[in-house]
């Protein structure tokens, strides 16, 4: 498996994804917005496009679908759930699914509500194994839940699926926003040294050239993550006094989900 993440250089700080196989040149475009960028990266490896994957409905991740199909005809893929809010999809997908790229990339699609109600993530089935994670999971962070979604099913998303993957793990989101990510996660865990590190290191890098994590590395400074953390409960506590001094997980994720919505 080959994976070409592809920068787009916009507003929202859109990643787009193309998941190549070595043996025949298909590739997968994953929420090609900026198809342009995805077709001219395709061509320049000598690939051939002939599948798209919407994570989700959101425009900035369906947008680039029309153009990217009449460049190509490739069929559309996305959350079952998504066939009225996605037009022209050709096949929906739910838990369990696999999406074939050539001969040799297989990758199982996860049910993952929380962002909107119809989300999927890709995960590859590879020795070294990929997540590609929409809105759900971001470096650092974890997706907002304001257009079609709800923390409650994010926070079980997390707690039963993101979770249970490998430590090595690749982690490639739908946006760049580790920076302000690692700043909630010290402006909730201040004596978190591995955000404050990772901040020193990554606040200049270009994005066109990306960190890509682990989800080891996630769980020492995505604040998502680290919810029985003494330092996040003491902070929460002072913001939330009523969740007490043994707030359970879920109760942290909410309430963590609530200030980063206003922070």
């Amino acid at each position: 498996m080959i994976v070409e993440q592809v920068w787009t250089g916009n507003a929202y700080r859109n990643f787009n994804y193309l998941v190549a196989c070595p043996e025949t040149g298909d590739a997968l475009a994953i929420d090609p917005l900026d198809f342009n960028k995805c077709l001219a990266a395709a061509e320049k490896h000598g690939w051939t496009i002939t599948q798209i994957l919407n994570t989700h409905e959101h425009g900035d991740h369906t947008g680039g679908n029309k153009g990217m199909v009449k460049a190509t005809g490739a069929k559309i893929v996305a959350h079952a759930n998504a066939k009225n809010r996605i037009p022209n999809m050709d096949r929906g997908v739910g838990a369990g699914d696999i999406i074939k790229v050539g001969e040799t990339v297989d990758l199982e699609c996860l049910d993952t509500p929380g962002h909107t109600m119809s989300h999927i993530c890709l995960l590859s089935k590879t020795d070294q194994p990929a997540l590609f994670s929409g809105d759900t999971l971001f470096n650092a962070g974890a997706g907002n839940c304001h257009n079609g979604g709800h923390p409650n099913e994010l926070y079980e998303t997390f707690a039963n699926q993101l979770e249970k993957l490998p430590e090595d793990t690749l982690i490639y989101p739908g946006h760049d926003y580790l920076i302000n990510n690692l700043r909630f996660t010290l402006d909730r865990e201040p004596d978190n040294s591995v955000a404050r590190q990772m901040i020193d290191q990554y606040e200049s890098q270009d994005p066109a050239n990306a960190l890509v994590t682990t989800l080891a590395r996630e769980r020492e400074m995505n604040t998502f993550f680290r919810l029985d953390s003494p330092s996040v409960i003491a902070r929460l506590q002072e913001d939330f006094p009523e969740i007490g001094d043994s707030p359970d997980a879920k109760t942290v994720f909410l309430k963590l989900r609530e200030l980063r919505n206003k922070w």
